[in-house]
Parts: structure tokens; sequence; C-alpha cells
């Protein structure tokens, strides 16, 4: 009898065991973790699209579903519009203007920027003409020593004016489209070809050469991290034209690759180079995303066997916030 009592306790006892270790992970499954603070940055977040884009469109944010998880996460989020076609030069003035009201209502002496394709050199424009007002800038995504697609384009624009007329018109009217959807426009003045001077090689050559802060020194390096002007600079981006077969945008990124199968071979996300991409401290270069995914666009369809977009913003937020920025 007492030995079947010594076994019934010890049964009792790993029942026990399992059943804490059981509610332990179903709780840590269902409840979640307390990770409200893990996207805490000490300074606002400000999200800077891309060529065309726009902060949101009938409910449809550009970054889709960041600034929410962000946010869930303890980070101040807010994601601005400048001209969907223009300059980094006359991007990034707008921006600034944008980042003033954002100190002013936060009270925050300084920003994190995350730049999507051409918010890159956007946001890069700002920190290198008022680097007291930006802690960071994180590139997604963006074309820092140009684009194949870009060069190919300028190719074509300088063999016809006629040509170069009527394209420029029709993206410029595009772009006018866009502004009027979005849920915060621009005063509407479009322009194309500020655009493409901006991410063919030869204008972001002459752009990097006016501020060159957080660019590599070598091909396809990484940059100073913290830089000369005092800013912390990052980057990240995907080498995967197509990912899945249900998003309807796969098929024209994989056509605009081509150029780089042309031009320079260089793996890419359908319209930026890996090496392109480079600024600062490279996270990484190689995500399995083209360049909509990298925003979590269309609607969050992505690779499947890749890292949901979104967690990759959280995990940079994080690192922000532990390196007390």
């Amino acid at each position: 009898m007492k030995y079947l009592l010594n076994w019934a306790a010890r049964l009792a006892t790993v029942f026990t065991l399992l059943t804490v270790s059981y509610s332990a992970s179903a709780c840590w499954f269902f409840c979640g973790n307390d990770d409200s603070d893990y996207a805490q940055t000490k300074y606002p977040i400000v999200l800077v699209h891309g060529m065309l884009g726009f902060d949101s469109i009938l409910g449809m944010d550009y970054f889709y579903g960041v600034e929410d998880a962000l946010e869930d996460k303890g980070a101040k989020v807010f994601a601005v519009q400048v001209t969907a076609l223009d300059s980094s030069e006359a991007r990034g003035e707008e921006l600034l203007i944008q980042v003033e009201e954002i100190l002013a209502i936060t009270g925050a002496s300084k920003v994190n920027l995350i730049g999507h394709s051409h918010g890159g050199p956007t946001a890069r424009y700002l920190a290198s003409i008022r680097p007291d007002m930006v802690a960071s800038v994180t590139s997604v995504g963006s074309p820092h020593t140009g684009s194949d697609v870009g060069d190919l384009v300028q190719d074509i624009s300088d063999s016809s004016e006629v040509v170069t007329a009527g394209v420029s018109a029709i993206v410029n009217a595009l772009g006018s489209f866009i502004n009027l959807l979005s849920s915060n426009p621009t005063s509407d003045g479009q322009n194309s070809l500020g655009t493409l001077e901006s991410l063919n090689s030869e204008g972001a050559a002459a752009f990097n050469a006016a501020y060159p802060e957080g660019m590599p020194t070598s091909y396809c390096g990484s940059g100073a991290n913290p830089a000369s002007n005092g800013v912390h600079y990052y980057s990240w981006s995907g080498t995967s034209p197509y990912t899945n077969v249900f998003d309807p945008a796969d098929p024209f990124l994989a056509i605009a690759s081509t150029a780089f199968a042309l031009d320079s071979g260089e793996e890419n996300d359908g319209l930026v180079g890996r090496c392109s991409s480079h600024l600062g401290s490279v996270i990484r270069d190689n995500y399995k995303m083209n360049h909509l995914d990298e925003v979590n666009l269309f609607i969050g369809i992505h690779h499947l066997f890749e890292t949901d977009p979104v967690t990759v913003y959280e995990q940079q937020a994080n690192r922000l916030k532990n390196a007390g920025l």
C-alpha cells in the first residue's frame, strides 16, 4: 500500500507540473506577453512615404498596419504626407514643416524618421540640414545610389522630348489623383521629372555629395552610425520582386526588375538594388520582400515564409529604444 501511495504522490506531482506548464504556455499564447512598451522609443517615430505615396487613402495606410502595431507597443507614431512626386530636397522641406509641428505637439526635442523608398533620401535631407531635430533615420528599400529602373527611364527620357512630356503629364496626373484621395492632401504641384532626377544614379550621386551622412564609403558596405552629425542611420530592404501569387502588384514589380537584368544584374526588390539600399547600419538587405511588401502592401499580402513586415518595424523600434533613441 505504501508503494502505491508513493507512486500516486509522484503522479500527482507530475500532473501538477504539467498543468502549471500548460497553463503558462496557454496564457503566453492566448493572453500574449506584456510587451506594451516594446516599441516605446524616447522620441516619436515619423513614417515618410515614397514616390507616389500617401499617408492614408480610403482607410488604407501606406505603411499598412505599421502605425497601429507600433502604437500598441508604446510608440508615438506620426505618418506624414509630402508631395507624391518631387525632388528629395523639395520633399525634405515639406517634411521639415511637418516635423516642426510634431515637435510642437509632443514637446519632444527630436524624432526618429523611417522612410520607405524615396522617403529615405527625403528623411536624409532633413537629417542633414537639421540634425538637431533628428535622432535617427531608418531607410527601407531606398535607392541611395540610384535605381536601374530610374536610369532606364532617364535613358528613354533623353531619347525623346515628346515621349518625356507625355509620360510626365500622365505620371503627374496620377500623383495628383493620389493626392486628392489622401487623407491629408498637399498643395497639388506634382513634379515627376524632379523625382526622376533624384532617383537615377547621376542625381543620387549629386545628392550624396551634398548630404553624405550615413552613406557607405565602399560599394555595398555600411555607413557610419552615428554619423558625423550625431544622427543614427539604419537600413533594411528586400530582394524578391515576386513574392505572392495573390498580390496584384507582384507582376508589375517582376517586370520592372528586368531593368536590373539589363544593366547591373544586382539583386533587387523590383525597383531598388540590394546594395543601393545600404545606409548606416545595415540590418538586413535580402528579406524575401518586394518593394511594396516592405511597407506591408498590398493589404498585408507577403511571402509566406518570411518575417511579417510589421514585425520588422517593431524590431527596429525596439532597437531604437535600446539605443536610447
